[in-house]
């Protein structure tokens, strides 16, 4: 974990594809403080249940830590006017997604490796958002082209990599990945391309440019399914005391 007085200096990226380090000064990180967790919040998403199943509108936070991957979603919703949650996680090398309503029944509860290769694929689509996270051992890079990345992660005997796309900004506009796994209608698991798109990068209050919209995209053979669509209403970080 990062100590409360250092900050991110151009040496830390150095060994970093060329695309990263210019990823890094775009976004202005350059000189701010190395953080120990990243939380985000979204407000009204439009979030499908499946391609045939409803759309609900949900608010989301999440939670991203640092020193070893560890993520945590919640989803605040109703179906049909009775409450909705979920919880969405990964933890020392285990994810999974759970979903209650009424506070009560269990609607779903998915775990297993399937789950938590695919919750390690998800915190490594979101690491350039904390690029403490960039920085660690569990993590490694392939440059592909000049604005192409593949990023690779490894833990808990579990491994996810994906690519980084770049535009001529160098502002970061998607993560692909073939790593995750999407839950048929039967229940079981089929590895399907999943893909993270990230647009409308604006100046935050703590001075740092960030995506505000952003969206995950099921890439199936027939079309690509939108299932999380939202605006990311605030960006806020974590440091060590």
């Amino acid at each position: 974990m990062p100590a409360d007085n250092e900050v991110f200096t151009d040496k830390d990226f150095s060994c970093l594809p060329i695309a990263i380090q210019k990823y890094i000064a775009y976004c202005g990180y350059i000189g701010t403080p190395k953080m120990s967790y990243l939380k985000m919040e979204y407000h009204n998403v439009d979030f499908s249940q499946g391609r045939n199943g409803p759309t609900l509108k949900i608010d989301y936070t999440q939670y991203n830590f640092i020193n070893e991957p560890c993520r945590m979603a919640l989803i605040d919703s109703s179906m049909f006017g009775i409450p909705f949650e979920g919880y969405d996680y990964y933890q020392n090398g285990t994810g999974g997604m759970k979903g209650v309503v009424a506070k009560c029944i269990t609607l779903f509860d998915q775990t297993g490796t399937d789950m938590d290769k695919a919750c390690l694929a998800t915190f490594l689509a979101e690491s350039l958002f904390a690029p403490t996270i960039i920085l660690q051992d569990y993590i490694s890079f392939e440059e592909i082209s000049d604005f192409e990345v593949k990023a690779t992660i490894t833990y808990g005997g579990q491994r996810a990599s994906g690519i980084f796309t770049f535009n001529e900004q160098y502002e970061m506009i998607s993560f692909t990945t073939n790593d995750r796994a999407a839950t048929g209608t039967d229940g079981n698991m089929e590895y399907i391309p999943w893909s993270a798109i990230c647009s409308d990068y604006q100046l935050s209050e703590n001075g740092i440019k960030h995506p505000t919209k952003f969206q995950a995209v099921w890439n199936y053979s027939d079309e690509d399914f939108v299932y999380f669509d939202g605006v990311i209403s605030e960006v806020t970080y974590g440091y060590a005391e």
